[in-house]
């Protein structure tokens, strides 16, 4: 560990993805915990490669609630995680508070028993539906609150209740932290995906710390503008009219609209990276190469609902899926209507894990991890700016 690097804690880390793009900012994990076997099998197996972010990762495969986080009490800059989704997931049975899979108790138990400066959690937009509105209040609020513990025979809506008492009396002495969350789009922030997810970030107040959320730095206008005004991206790329989408409107009326929105000079933002950006490179995997995960799958249908990633734009959202993958959003889709399934490197490259990184596990487990995973570039994006806010502390 070099003198620079802040102490972390991760917990629910799955394939890593959260994990190394702290780990590319600054953030050292001392644990990492993961239930999923098979997830365990990724980390583990990039760690016993001797990966440079990963090699001195302390990975245990066990249930988070078997893990004491007091050890760490004073010792750490950042607890993180992603929180199993399923609970909230659009995709899933969204039963929330009465989905025993909820793991965000022992994301507060964590935060309660480690006292960190800081925290970073992740997870789906569905937890901003209204129908968990109050449930994500409650969220909240014990992570501002940690130590006000909810009682055994105490229900959800009684303990939300003392926590609202708290936090309206003004005056609570004990371990406090400053929350914020915003839903944050990855594709604004050099994605080749359009996947929005919940971040939440807390600071403890004795640090008094002044932050906000990364200002996103790339938009669809800037990708836009570089297609249909410029022409830029097609010259890049070596596409032909022939290899370009066909619209439901004239590529002029889109400039039009640009060039009257933003004049003479295009957007500020870099463009959104596309499926094309991502993956251009990479061979054929039809044919024999040296890339890991990069095998062919056959198979792929397009239908209704199911149509595939456009291969110009971000890709959709990837998903993981509970009952399998769902093809339409692991599939690309070429100009001339064709389809083919991502492979699992590809799927990495759109997650923005780097090439020597290995996804362990067949076609269809590699693709549940990647669904599952936070995009490298965007966990790297937000936990460099809260290293930026409480690194000072260490590194006077």
């Amino acid at each position: 560990m070099s003198s620079n690097q802040l102490k972390s804690v991760e917990l629910f880390s799955g394939a890593g993805g959260l994990a190394l793009g702290m780990a590319q900012s600054g953030f050292h994990h001392e644990l990492l915990v993961e239930f999923n076997k098979d997830a365990v099998t990724t980390l583990k197996k990039n760690h016993d490669a001797g990966h440079a972010k990963i090699k001195e990762w302390d990975i245990r495969h066990d249930d988070v609630k078997n893990i004491s986080f007091e050890k760490y009490n004073g010792n750490i800059a950042v607890v993180a995680g992603g929180p199993p989704c399923q609970p909230f997931s659009l995709g899933g049975k969204h039963q929330a508070f009465n989905d025993n899979r909820d793991m965000f108790p022992q994301a507060v138990r964590a935060v309660r028993e480690s006292r960190p400066d800081s925290f970073i959690f992740e997870n789906v937009k569905g937890l901003l539906r209204k129908s968990f509105s109050s449930y994500f209040e409650y969220i909240i609020l014990q992570l501002t609150y940690p130590t006000v513990v909810k009682e055994d025979s105490e229900s959800w809506e009684s303990h939300l209740g003392r926590l609202e008492e708290v936090h309206t009396k003004g005056n609570y002495k004990g371990l406090k932290y400053n929350v914020i969350y915003r839903l944050l789009n990855a594709a604004d922030y050099g994605v080749p995906q359009k996947r929005e997810r919940v971040f939440i970030v807390g600071f403890r107040d004795d640090l008094n710390v002044e932050w906000s959320f990364p200002t996103a730095t790339h938009s669809q206008d800037a990708l836009l503008w570089q297609q249909w005004v410029t022409g830029e991206y097609w010259e890049r790329h070596k596409a032909k009219e022939n290899d370009r989408p066909k619209l439901n409107i004239s590529p002029e009326k889109i400039s039009q609209r640009l060039q009257k929105k933003y004049g003479l000079f295009e957007p500020e933002e870099k463009p959104w990276v596309t499926v094309r950006d991502a993956i251009s490179d990479l061979p054929c995997p039809k044919e024999i190469n040296n890339y890991n995960n990069h095998i062919f799958r056959d198979g792929a249908k397009s239908y209704p609902g199911h149509t595939g990633s456009p291969i110009d734009e971000p890709s959709k959202t990837l998903k993981a899926g509970s009952h399998g993958v769902p093809g339409g959003e692991n599939m690309i889709r070429y100009n001339d209507g064709s389809i083919r399934y991502f492979t699992v490197r590809e799927s990495a490259r759109i997650q923005t894990f780097p090439d020597d990184y290995h996804i362990s596990g067949a076609w269809g487990e590699c693709m549940r991890q990647i669904g599952n995973a936070v995009p490298v570039t965007l966990a790297e994006v937000v936990s460099k700016s809260v290293y930026s806010v409480i690194s000072h502390k260490y590194l006077q």
